[in-house]
């Protein structure tokens, strides 16, 4: 069931009479989507009386309960955000010739075989929406977006405004849009001031990239609306280069080098979204993991898959998922940088097969009265032969037992004949094997590989020979070392380097798409301990060399996408910054050139924003009056400090009366402490902490302090200057660091 037709390209229509219309449809899905959630729970019910073996009865249910949660909590919002209607004439409309449909973020229909009420946004009819244009119009003759009210929950008098663009071949024509206090459809029929959904500021003014529609100020009101709290999906305004990357294939590894405020982040969202839509089978078998850099960060993009209706995803990070134990010991940073180094990778390596070892002499296997031998030259031509194989540890172990006994099972059946599995089992487990396989290829820990290289100078001497010279060895070195590897106090590091060991002995489970946020920040052994979590699945790396503030962040892209296992996937920028102004935009690109990295400046969709820079006496006293002032617009607000200067800045606006939210807790040796409510209105946060996360209104407080706090400190303030998405105020008394 296609969308009522409404003849934009007829006769006029009133504003007031298309929302009517369009208020009434909407109340027409809302019932639909009830019906949805009660035949949801009622397929929970009789799902259990359908015949069938018990686990199939238990995979059933757990489906259908699994789905009707899903739809329980499903959250409240707008139903729609958009209309394509395809013109009649021609054959670019192909099958949707002379047809309407509603997009918005869930497939809704009266019944499940019947056409859908309203398409979800990654159907394949949807694409046009984002990617029609009058050089390629796909066959649609008109794309229409609506206003809802800010903050609506789904309620149907919300629909305030709706904005149309007529697109035909050889000709764009703005359709009416929703200007001030008068609206139409097609035409310039007035409509009432209450009803129309318009932002104060003006539409962007500056030249629109060539893939972008035509400036709207529906559009540009929702990419410019205040928020607080987690982050929104960007389904109503993804832009065309945007879709082509949220569409991209399942089986296609991309990297995308995304300036501050291109939405890199939510594309990557939508991308999960997509493949989760578009591949179901292939990423419930094989699963999907998106990985953050920190648990704030997690927490901030925590409802952009739930408001598209995908739930059950994985979301981590990159230490959450290598934490074999606790993080209870620290690294000087010099430690720490030989750590995450690739080379570590070797050294491992050798640490652990210097374990296996060669047969002094040849085996005897009692059986019966009888014994089987094989001489010495012979296992030691299995063992060489297991290891140029280069598998698993593990799997080599057990590689070696199988070839031992194979040799043996040849012997018997040259004497006497086959034999049956029942001796194979017996062979195989018989005491002689079992102290062969042990002598020669031993069981390992990764706990026990890792203190034993750690603790004896001797052993990491020939382990790191040619790789790492003395001052790195010594730094890596437990000056103290345990009693044994049980009572290790592992930093964080450490369990990359336990990562790498426990990969070498049994490859992990992998997934089949992974999504990393925040990638330029990872090291060359992180890198390593996702690559094996991706043997056979594809990647979405999003980043920004511009942002990379770790010792040991990545200067090009193809360095770490090798070590990510996926040297040929494809290096896409986004430039045009959608949430970020163009005043900030500036600023930053005057820091970008101090960076020691190549990357494209940005440049901004929205000409509104404001900078101001205060020279001050007082810094603190500065800070204060900042945010009253910041307090008299609508939006978020954070207050960005040096790490140090953290505790001061939040005792001196509590002092004057404002209250904030801030790190729940101390930093600890896994690093920074996490941020408390998102959603508060004003957060003092570290600038440590600040990276991924955006404000409306940015206090960044003295950011020479930021800048000296790190080796990589300019690439912090870099950071912390672009989490501003519409009022940047930067308050100092030291000279600035750009």
């Amino acid at each position: 069931m296609t969308s009522p037709p409404d003849p934009v390209l007829g006769r006029p229509r009133t504003l007031a009479q298309s929302l009517t219309r369009e208020r009434a449809y909407h109340d027409t899905c809302r019932a639909a989507l009830a019906a949805m959630v009660a035949g949801a729970e009622e397929h929970v019910v009789t799902g259990e009386d359908v015949s069938a073996s018990g686990a199939d009865a238990e995979v059933l249910g757990h489906r259908l309960r699994s789905k009707a949660k899903e739809m329980r909590e499903l959250p409240e919002g707008p139903l729609f955000f958009g209309r394509l209607d395809f013109g009649s004439v021609g054959g670019a409309a192909g099958e949707h010739a002379g047809q309407s449909y509603h997009i918005g973020r869930l497939r809704i229909t009266e019944h499940p075989s019947a056409p859908p009420l309203v398409v979800d946004w990654r159907a394949p009819v949807s694409r046009a929406f984002y990617q029609a244009s009058v050089h390629a119009p796909q066959g649609v003759a008109v794309r229409r977006r609506f206003g809802w009210a800010p903050g609506s929950l789904g309620d149907s008098a919300d629909l305030t405004g709706l904005e149309d663009e007529h697109i035909r071949e050889g000709s764009c024509v703005q359709g009416s849009r929703v200007q001030g206090s008068h609206a139409s459809e097609g035409h310039a029929s007035e409509g009432p001031a209450s009803e129309s959904h318009a932002p104060e500021s003006p539409a962007p003014e500056s030249p629109a990239p060539e893939r972008h529609a035509q400036p709207s100020r529906i559009l540009a009101g929702e990419i410019e609306r205040p928020r607080i709290g987690p982050m929104r999906d960007i389904a109503a305004t993804i832009q065309p280069e945007q879709d082509d990357l949220v569409r991209g294939d399942l089986a296609s590894s991309v990297c995308v080098q995304g300036a501050p405020g291109t939405g890199k982040t939510a594309v990557g969202l939508h991308r999960a979204a997509y493949l989760l839509y578009t591949y179901p089978q292939r990423i419930r078998r094989a699963g999907l993991l998106i990985l953050g850099p920190n648990r704030t960060f997690l927490s901030y993009i925590s409802e952009v898959l739930p408001a598209l209706g995908e739930s059950g995803v994985r979301q981590s990070t990159v230490g959450d998922e290598i934490a074999r134990h606790p993080v209870t010991g620290k690294d000087e940073e010099h430690a720490a940088v030989v750590k995450h180094d690739a080379r570590m990778a070797e050294v491992l390596r050798r640490a652990l097969y210097r374990r296996v070892g060669s047969p002094a002499n040849s085996l005897a296997v009692p059986d019966g009265s009888y014994r089987w031998r094989i001489p010495a030259d012979e296992l030691h031509r299995i063992v060489d032969d297991v290891r140029a194989e280069e598998p698993p540890y593990a799997v080599g172990r057990e590689r070696v037992r199988t070839r031992v006994v194979g040799c043996l099972l040849e012997q018997a059946e040259r004497r006497a004949g086959p034999r049956t599995n029942a001796w194979v089992r017996k062979i195989s487990r018989a005491r002689p094997v079992s102290a062969y396989v042990d002598a020669v290829w031993p069981r390992a820990l990764p706990e026990e590989v890792l203190a034993e290289l750690l603790a004896d100078a001797d052993v990491l001497d020939v382990a790191a020979d040619g790789l790492l010279d003395a001052d790195e060895r010594k730094a890596i070195l437990w000056a103290k070392p345990p009693r044994s590897y049980r009572s290790a106090r592992w930093s964080a590091a450490d369990l990359v380097l336990l990562d790498e060991v426990a990969g070498l002995i049994e490859h992990p489970e992998g997934y089949g798409h992974l999504v990393i946020d925040e990638a330029q920040d990872l090291s060359p052994m992180e890198c390593r301990a996702i690559a094996r979590r991706a043997s056979f699945g594809s990647l979405t790396v999003l980043g920004d060399l511009a942002q990379g503030t770790t010792p040991w962040a990545a200067r090009s892209w193809d360095e770490l996408l090798a070590h990510l296992g996926k040297p040929d996937a494809a290096v896409v920028p986004l430039t045009t910054g959608f949430r970020v102004p163009s005043a900030v935009v500036g600023l930053a690109n005057r820091l970008l050139a101090r960076l020691d990295v190549r990357v494209p400046p940005a440049q901004s969709f929205r000409t509104d924003g404001e900078l101001n820079v205060h020279r001050v006496s007082d810094v603190l006293a500065a800070t204060v009056d900042a945010v009253r002032r910041a307090l008299t617009h609508e939006g978020s607000i954070g207050v960005i400090a040096a790490d140090a200067d953290v505790v001061r800045v939040r005792e001196a606006l509590r002092t004057a009366g404002v209250e904030t939210a801030g790190p729940s807790g101390p930093s600890g040796p896994s690093g920074p402490a996490e941020l408390g409510e998102l959603g508060a209105r004003v957060t003092v946060l570290p600038a440590t902490l600040a990276k991924g996360l955006e404000y409306d209104h940015v206090v960044a407080v003295e950011p020479a302090a930021v800048a000296e706090a790190e080796a990589r400190g300019p690439h912090r303030v870099y950071v912390v200057l672009t989490r501003a998405v519409s009022r940047l105020d930067v308050v100092h008394a030291r000279p600035l660091p750009w």
